[in-house]
């Protein structure tokens, strides 16, 4: 059975922006700028203020903290009433950006509950917990327990748990400030008995749509539920009888997580590890534990994230990645030891959590004989995960092929971990070993017009040519000419594997062909072995 947490932060952007810096109080002719600049924690002698931002008929306040609510402002006003009722009111400009992003860091440090947590408008956030009452002690202690470490942080919470999104959403503005600290617990099945009492505005209709039932008399949920479908529809549209049927269940409405792993640990202590120590050994347990259940469906990482929870409600993240796929225990966790030491655990870890973000089949190698390729490419990438862990995810570099028939542009420098391209190298044409970046011009004798050349000299030594293959023609690419300009007999290169007298072999070519009164240009643009 489905079960839903719905969490309201009625003074969200205030709470958020009090709990960085408390805003001094403006003097009256003040814009709706003023206010405090970040800085310490608000203190619990903190005034009244607003956050205003330009709109529709001048400056109007968007939020308000608790004091303000408690002296009759609202949302809505402007800021010029706000001010005739409390001249001395501190005003701060509003930031709907670090609002939604503070919403989501939030999001991420409620995982610690259940890995699927979803955004609920700008100031909500809604909870799947479906199957994780037993595991703290059923649905009331689980409510409680997710209430509880949210107000730990200072914010200001309303919590519900049902059946649904809807009427978990409705219960959580509703129903509870009557139900207690604990939050508003809807028992499975009894929606409909719950909503019934609660304003047709607890259905998550459009102000306007709530408000037109409400001058029909329709005051109550179970008045509109009371209603023939089909009069509702002809006045309103569908959207009444939509949002019934999701409260009650009767349609299906989906919860899309922020950060749904597929593959994932956790581990919830008893006491809070304050010591690094403790926090690699249970490191290492989970990363035993998610290697395990990889390899029991065939699959290995290339992306791994470990998240620890301390108790001041900070989230420490940190990401490793593997050049392939692996889940050997061992190495993943010397890749996150190697960051792990750095990072600050406050006052004490007490959920930490592993993820396989990015996950490949990985099938069973032979590893008992003697160590052959696989074994030497698994060496060779376990290398290149340690030095990524060291130098960076760019500080490591690999070739890999480009769709570019042009020598110079058909190889390309991609991060150590970037994703296979899915291209293959071209090998039916022989390449030399050494490709210098940019063709180094020479002076060459040749017969003419498509013959190789006879003797050429490179960086002023003569090399006398006793074998030679080709032409290989390379032409330009069009598409990349000046815009107006067409490609020419000029843009074309004729390649020729070269080889001296002494052995060496050369790769040079001559761009475009001879001219009436002039010589064609030779070029030399690599060494093979």
């Amino acid at each position: 059975m489905k079960r839903v947490v719905s969490l309201w932060f009625p003074y969200w952007p205030s709470e958020r922006l009090a709990r960085r810096s408390p805003p001094a109080a403006a003097p009256a002719d003040a814009g709706a700028g003023s206010g405090a600049s970040a800085g310490t924690s608000l203190g619990t002698g903190s005034g009244p203020f607003v956050l205003a931002a330009a709109g529709q008929g001048g400056v109007r306040v968007t939020a308000v903290s608790r004091e303000a609510a408690a002296l009759g402002l609202v949302p809505g006003m402007t800021l010029a009433d706000a001010r005739a009722l409390q001249p001395g009111l501190a005003v701060v400009a509003a930031d709907p950006a670090a609002d939604a992003g503070g919403l989501a860091a939030l999001a991420d440090w409620c995982i610690r509950f259940t890995p699927f947590v979803a955004l609920d408008g700008d100031d909500g956030l809604v909870l799947d917990v479906s199957g994780c009452a037993r595991l703290h002690g059923g649905e009331a202690a689980l409510l409680a327990r997710v209430v509880g470490a949210v107000r730990r942080l200072g914010l200001t919470v309303h919590g519900a748990l049902a059946d649904t999104p809807g009427a978990a959403w409705a219960a959580a503005r509703f129903m509870s400030e009557a139900a207690g600290e604990g939050g508003a617990l809807v028992p499975p099945g009894a929606a409909c008995d719950a909503l019934g009492p609660l304003p047709v505005a607890a259905l998550r209709l459009p102000a306007d749509t709530a408000g037109a039932l409400e001058r029909l008399g329709l005051r109550r949920v179970a008045d509109v539920m009371a209603l023939p479908r089909a009069p509702l529809a002809a006045r309103f549209g569908a959207i009444v009888g939509c949002r019934i049927d999701r409260a009650l269940g009767r349609e299906a409405e989906a919860i899309s997580p922020r950060r749904p792993p597929p593959y994932a640990a956790r581990r919830v202590f008893a006491e809070p590890l304050i010591d690094h120590a403790g926090v690699v050994a249970a490191v290492a347990d989970l990363v035993a534990e998610l290697c395990r259940r990889l390899e029991g469906e065939g699959r290995g990482l290339r992306r791994l994230e470990l998240a620890l929870y301390r108790v001041d409600g900070v989230r420490r993240a940190l990401t490793v990645g593997a050049a392939r796929p692996t889940r050997d225990p061992a190495h993943l966790e010397r890749l996150l030891a190697v960051r792990l030491e750095a990072l600050d655990l406050g006052f004490g870890v007490e959920v930490a959590c592993v993820a396989a973000l990015v996950t490949e089949p990985l099938a069973a190698a032979q590893t008992s004989f003697v160590s052959g390729d696989a074994a030497e490419a698994g060496d060779l990438a376990a290398v290149i995960d340690c030095l990524v862990g060291r130098l960076g995810p760019t500080g490591v570099v690999r070739l890999a092929p480009r769709e570019s028939h042009v020598p110079e542009r058909a190889v390309v420098a991609v991060p150590a971990m970037a994703p296979p391209a899915g291209r293959p190298w071209r090998a039916e044409v022989a390449r030399p070993l050494r490709l210098f970046p940019r063709p180094e011009r020479i002076e060459a004798v040749a017969m003419v017009p498509d013959a190789p050349p006879l003797l050429f000299r490179w960086r002023g030594r003569a090399y006398r040519v006793l074998r030679a293959e080709g032409p290989e023609r390379l032409a330009a690419e069009w598409w990349r000419a000046p815009r107006g300009r067409a490609c020419d007999a000029a843009d074309y290169r004729d390649y020729y594997r070269i080889e001296d007298a002494a052995g060496a072999r050369f790769w040079l070519y001559r761009r475009g062909p001879y001219d009436a009164g002039g010589q064609a240009c030779w070029y030399l643009h690599g060494v093979f072995a």
